[in-house]
C-alpha cells in the first residue's frame, strides 16, 4: 500500500503547527520535470505556511533514481512513475512511497493548423511533419506513455526516423514551443504555460495515465520537514494547485 506512515497524523500536525515552527528548516526535493510549473506554486504555498524553504532541481525520473542510489543528498524524490519509488522502497533507501499526482501526455505544436485533423495520429501522417519531439522513454516516463500510443496507432516504427529524443517531457514542450520540431509528445501541464495558447494540441487516448508517485529518503537530513511536505502534498491545498495545472 503506498502511503506515508502516519501521513495523517502528519497532515494534522501541520495545520495546527506554529509557522515559526520550521521556519529554519530546508528540503531538497527532486521533482520530475513534467511536474515543475504545479511544483513551483505548491513550493511557494507550503513556504508561505511554514517558513520552510523548499529547493528543488528539475530533471528526468530516470537520472534522479540512479543518482539517489549513488547517493545523491535528496530529501524527497517526486517521480513521473511508480517504478523507480517502488524499486526505491524494494532496495532499501526509502520507508514508503505515496501517490502525488496523476498526469496525462498530449500531442502539442505550435502551429494551430496542426490540429485539423480529428484524429491525432493522421495529423503525423502528412509528408511535411519532419519531426516530431518525446521525452527518451527509457528514462522519462511520458515519453513511455506517448510511445505506447503510437505502438497501438501502428506508428512507432513508421515515424522512427522523425522523432527527436528530449531528455525530458519538459524539454520536449521546448522543442515544440520554439518551432525546433513540427510537434512534439508533452504533459498536458504544459498547457497552463502561456506559450502553449499560441498553438494546439490532440488529448491520447491511446496513452496510459502515468501514475506519479514519490518517496522521503531514508537518510533525509531533515527528515520531519521532508514529511511534512509530503504530506502537505496530499492535502486539499495541494490538490486545489494540481488541478490547475491538469494533475489529477
Amino acid at each position: 500500500m503506498k502511503k506515508i506512515v502516519s501521513a495523517v497524523l502528519i497532515l494534522l500536525c501541520f495545520f495546527m503547527m506554529p509557522r515559526d515552527a520550521v521556519s529554519a528548516d530546508k528540503i531538497s526535493v527532486a521533482v520530475a520535470a513534467n511536474f515543475i510549473s504545479a511544483f513551483k506554486e505548491i513550493a511557494r504555498d507550503f513556504e508561505a505556511r511554514t517558513g520552510a524553504k523548499v529547493e528543488a532541481t528539475f530533471s528526468s525520473t530516470g537520472r534522479f533514481y540512479a543518482q539517489i542510489k549513488n547517493g545523491a543528498p535528496y530529501d524527497i524524490f517526486l517521480s513521473a512513475d511508480e517504478e523507480r519509488p517502488d524499486l526505491l522502497q524494494k532496495e532499501g533507501w526509502t520507508e514508503g512511497v505515496f501517490i502525488y499526482a496523476r498526469g496525462q501526455a498530449i500531442l502539442w505544436s505550435a502551429d494551430k493548423n496542426f490540429c485539423k485533423d480529428t484524429v491525432w495520429s493522421d495529423a503525423l501522417k502528412y509528408e511535411k511533419i519532419k519531426k516530431i519531439s518525446m521525452a527518451n522513454p527509457q528514462t522519462a516516463p511520458y515519453g513511455a506513455s506517448a510511445k505506447a500510443a503510437l505502438e497501438t496507432a501502428g506508428l512507432w516504427d513508421t515515424l522512427q526516423k522523425k522523432l527527436v529524443f528530449a531528455e525530458t517531457i519538459a524539454q520536449s514542450f521546448q522543442y515544440a514551443s520554439t518551432g525546433a520540431v513540427d510537434a512534439g509528445f508533452c504533459a498536458l501541464s504544459a498547457t497552463v504555460n502561456p506559450r502553449a495558447n499560441d498553438g494546439c494540441f490532440y488529448h491520447l487516448p491511446e496513452a496510459p495515465d502515468i501514475v506519479q508517485a514519490g518517496c522521503v529518503n531514508k537518510n533525509a537530513k531533515n527528515k520531519k520537514c521532508a514529511e511534512l511536505f509530503a504530506a502537505y502534498l496530499l492535502s486539499d491545498h495541494a490538490a486545489q494547485i494540481k488541478r490547475k495545472y491538469g494533475y489529477r
